[in-house]
């Protein structure tokens, strides 16, 4: 992870990323979707199975983890990725990226709690009496060492010998291990379904659940990104198609490297087996959302150069039709006044030459 941010360092212009950094409109956005919109979706969808399910059907550790899934922040480093390879803003990605990570472990925890319905059914989690301090240390040693330093060093770098930085992330595509590394990244995460122990918890029903509606939900999720982004023009002028793609990656994804430890240390009272059900939403919806997003990388791509085209189109149309319209006044205008010119040389002559 840390080599994906070095990377993003070395190629993401330092102007880019202050632009960013206030950008208030992204912030609201993407900030706004992950830790409100999201919490409200997911505790909606959470009432009606509880109205829907009286016999627990499904467990409720499964409703209980896809509350904490909706609190938890946004992935940190398949985001960066995603984005640059679909042509989006990977300097906004980067810059949403950081605000999310850095805020989630003080909103999660506490906005967990406070959303777990009141029935008596959770009040095995809203119980947890977990220690957080030792939790806050180890994520935000992690998220200083994996994510700050390696973006930190790599701008130094840039800075320093901008011109040769250029020269060698083009010559030798650096920016393509990036994906390498994300691929070693979603292994991981599917790895760790299993060292836990929490997908051999549940019964064959509910985990059929947990993957089809974890794809539903992050399609979803995109779908109301992108239209938050580029909203109809009566409502909004919208945002710009980089953009589009970088809140589209950043506001459905959410983090397993800040959720599973901050999960455990929640509920660290708790027995292990609870707290492997309550985990199988995350590490599933984790695993899944780099997978859809492939998928969207494509799409994106797809959609960024029609507009492109169009614009292009559009551009070209005005003008066209700019300069046929100079090109005919000014024409006309020359060849009337030559007529005129014309006439008005060869007209004397000929009226001398009736009278004589």
């Amino acid at each position: 992870m840390a080599l994906i941010f070095l990377i993003s360092g070395l190629s993401v212009p330092r102007e880019k990323l202050v632009l960013h950094l206030l950008n208030w409109r992204l912030h609201v956005l993407v900030q706004g979707f992950s830790f409100l919109f999201i919490p409200a979706f997911i505790l909606a969808i959470v009432h009606i199975i509880l109205a829907g399910d009286p016999d627990e059907n499904i467990d409720r550790a499964l409703l209980a983890g896809y509350i904490f899934l909706a609190c938890i922040p946004t992935t940190i480093a398949s985001n960066v990725v995603m984005t640059r390879s679909a042509g989006g803003d990977d300097a906004a990605a980067l810059v949403e990226v950081i605000i999310a990570n850095f805020l989630g472990p003080f909103i999660t925890a506490g906005w967990t709690v406070t959303l777990l319905p009141s029935s008596s059914e959770f009040d095995v989690w809203r119980a947890g009496d977990g220690n957080l301090s030792d939790m806050y240390r180890d994520v935000f040693k992690q998220f200083g060492l994996a994510v700050l330093l390696p973006l930190v060093v790599g701008q130094l770098i840039r800075w320093v010998w901008p011109e040769i930085v250029a020269k060698v992330m083009a010559k030798y595509r650096i920016a393509k291990i990036s994906t390498a590394c994300l691929i070693l990244l979603v292994w991981s995460t599917f790895s760790s379904c299993f060292a836990t122990g929490a997908l051999q918890t549940l019964s064959a029903s509910s985990i059929v659940f947990v993957v089809l509606f974890n794809i539903a939900l992050y399609t979803f999720l995109t779908a109301a990104c992108f239209f938050f982004s580029r909203p109809p023009m009566i409502l909004s002028s919208g945002m710009s198609p980089q953009e589009t793609i970088a809140v589209c990656f950043c506001g459905p994804a959410k983090s397993t490297a800040l959720g599973i430890p901050l999960l455990y240390a929640m509920w660290g009272s708790l027995d292990l087996y609870i707290k492997s059900k309550t985990s199988v939403p995350v590490l599933l919806y984790t695993t899944e959302q780099i997978c859809v997003a492939h998928f969207f990388v494509h799409m994106f791509k797809w959609w960024h150069r029609r507009v492109d085209r169009k614009s292009a189109s559009e551009k070209g149309d005005v003008g066209g039709g700019e300069k046929l319209e100079g090109s005919g006044s000014g024409a006309g205008g020359l060849d009337l006044e030559e007529m005129d010119k014309g006439a008005g040389v060869s007209l004397p002559p000929d009226h001398t030459h009736n009278h004589a």
